[in-house]
Formats: C-alpha cells, structure tokens, sequence
C-alpha cells in the first residue's frame, strides 16, 4: 500500500502484486484464515456510554459497487483493502462489517487484532436483481460467525408491503436471530419499508416509514436479547430512537452532500439515548477528497465516551 506523504491518501501507482500473498495463501493454504481467526486478539467488550465505530465493507457481495456518481469505485479489491486498512489503523475504529470474502482477507492481513467483528449475512437481494426482495441469507451463518470468534451478524431487512418475497424475508432473519442468540451473538437488523419504483428499490426514508420498519424488524425472532438495531439517520431523529429500547448504531449509507454536512447529521443523532455507535462503510472509505484518514479521524471525533452516551454505526 502506497500512501501519498502527509495526506494519507492513495497514490495511483500502488504496486499491483501488492496482495498477491493472500492469493497464494489461498491456493496453498486455505486453514490460514481459521487459524488466523482462532489467534486473533478479542475486542475488550462493549461498555454502555462508550459508543462504538464500526467501518462496513459488505457492499460488493450485494453487486453494489457504486460511490456516488462513479458505478464501480468499489469494484478494485486492492483499492478496497488498502482504504480498510488505513481506517482500521486508527485506534478509534472499533471494528468491521464484512462479507465473508473480505473479512477473510483482512484475517490474513492481521488487520483485525482488537477489533469488534461482524458478518454479513443475507447478500442475496442484488441491487437491480428482478426479486430484489428475496434477499437470501448467502453469507455467514451463526455457526460460522462462532467459529470465527465474531461478536455478531447483520442481515438487510427491507420490508415492501407489495413484494410476497417479503414474508419469506421476514421468516429467515428471524431464525437468523433465534441461531445467533442460541450463540449469544448479536443479531444486527437494518430494516427499510421499501418500494419498487421503474424498476429500482427505493428506500423510504420518511420518519414514519422507518419507524414503522423497526417496529416490524424489533419483533422478529423468539427473543430481543442480543437484537441490536442499525439505522438511517433521517429527520425527526428523536422521534425515531423513542420507538426502539435497543442498542442502536447509525448507518451512514451513500449520503448526499457535503462531509461537514453529513458529519452534522451524524452528531446530532450519535447525541440521543440508545444510540450505541456508527457503522460507516462507502462515505468514509471513499470521501471525496480521497484522505481516507482524515475522514475517518473526523467521524471518529463525533462519538461519545461518558456515561450518557451511546454508539454509532454507518453501513449501506
């Protein structure tokens, strides 16, 4: 990884073999990843007042390799691992969010040691696939997430009321949740009221929608016990946050405008109870000015640890 003096941001002419170590782990020694798994260093645990900073990576398992108005920003693996690995140095980031492809590759690269681990669940919903909502679960399993000594799992939960793919949705994460609570995991449901419009899901972002969404996604599954929510930062943000009494961290998505635009938003939501941390993913890993470590040393400014605050989570 080649990074540019002084600014921390990526320099063109990075070295192409630059990772062709992982490729020849893989071919020549597979159990390096369970290996490397069982030797890693855990997370200290989660402390209420001290919110977390998670950077999320499982957008290319979804076929979504869009940032902003460039269709494949995250369409370059070397690219996407040097950009982790740079917010993943910085002692402020808790942890990641990854597809089990990534976060095989950054077991292998070390990158995890301390850090909090969650897995992508469910990436069968392709962006743009014709039954979006048949979002199947084809990531990690619970069993795979306790054999990796992972702290939990995610799972997109999009809800559209006019898609019967929905119910068999809403059917898998909630065994989805019972097997990771069965692990004491946690369960971390993102949920949307969603809609298919010319062709493309949209995302109901009204205060009331997404209300409406956790209501709906709180009540999956035999219990709540290990469900944390994972949110859109929306208007009337209070409002949202009295609808849920679980550990809630902020997603930060594919935001329109400025950084300290988005960055305002955020911190004001990261100030409300319940709120337990961000889980960031495309925003910070590909800002646009390009200083990956500025961005995250700014988003990572705005989290709280004291006794009245809660963490923060940014994800897709």
């Amino acid at each position: 990884m080649s990074l540019n003096p002084g600014t921390a941001t990526l320099a063109v002419d990075d070295n192409p073999r630059r990772y062709e170590h992982l490729s020849s782990i893989r071919l020549e020694d597979p159990d390096a990843v369970a290996r490397a798994a069982k030797a890693r260093r855990r997370h200290p645990g989660l402390k209420y007042g001290r919110q977390n900073f998670i950077v999320a990576a499982d957008h290319p398992a979804r076929g979504a390799l869009a940032v902003g108005n460039d269709p494949v920003a995250m369409a370059d693996r070397r690219q996407l691992l040097d950009r982790l690995q740079i917010a993943l140095a910085n002692p402020a980031v808790d942890g990641v969010l990854a597809s089990p492809d990534i976060m095989d590759d950054l077991l292998l690269l070390g990158a995890l040691e301390g850090k909090l681990v969650f897995g992508s669940m469910n990436r069968g919903g392709l962006t743009g696939l014709v039954n979006e909502f048949d979002d199947r679960f084809t990531g990690h399993t619970a069993s795979a997430l306790e054999e990796l000594g992972a702290d939990g799992g995610k799972m997109l939960t999009r809800i559209c009321l006019g898609d019967p793919d929905t119910v068999s949705l809403l059917e898998a994460t909630a065994k989805a949740i019972d097997s990771l609570a069965e692990r004491r995991l946690i369960a971390m449901v993102e949920p949307f009221l969603s809609v298919r419009e010319n062709g493309r899901v949209r995302n109901d972002l009204s205060p009331d929608a997404v209300i409406k969404s956790i209501a709906i996604a709180e009540g999956l599954g035999s219990t709540s016990a290990y469900t944390w929510m994972k949110l859109p930062v929306v208007a009337e943000m209070e409002r949202v946050m009295a609808a849920t009494t679980m550990p809630t961290v902020l997603l930060g998505g594919d935001p329109a405008g400025t950084q300290d635009e988005v960055f305002a938003t955020w911190g004001a939501a990261l100030a409300l109870p319940g709120v337990q941390g961000l889980t960031v993913g495309r925003t910070l890993l590909y800002p646009q000015d390009g200083d990956v470590a500025g961005a995250v040393a700014a988003a990572a400014s705005l989290l709280h640890h004291t006794a009245s605050a809660h963490t923060a989570e940014v994800s897709e």
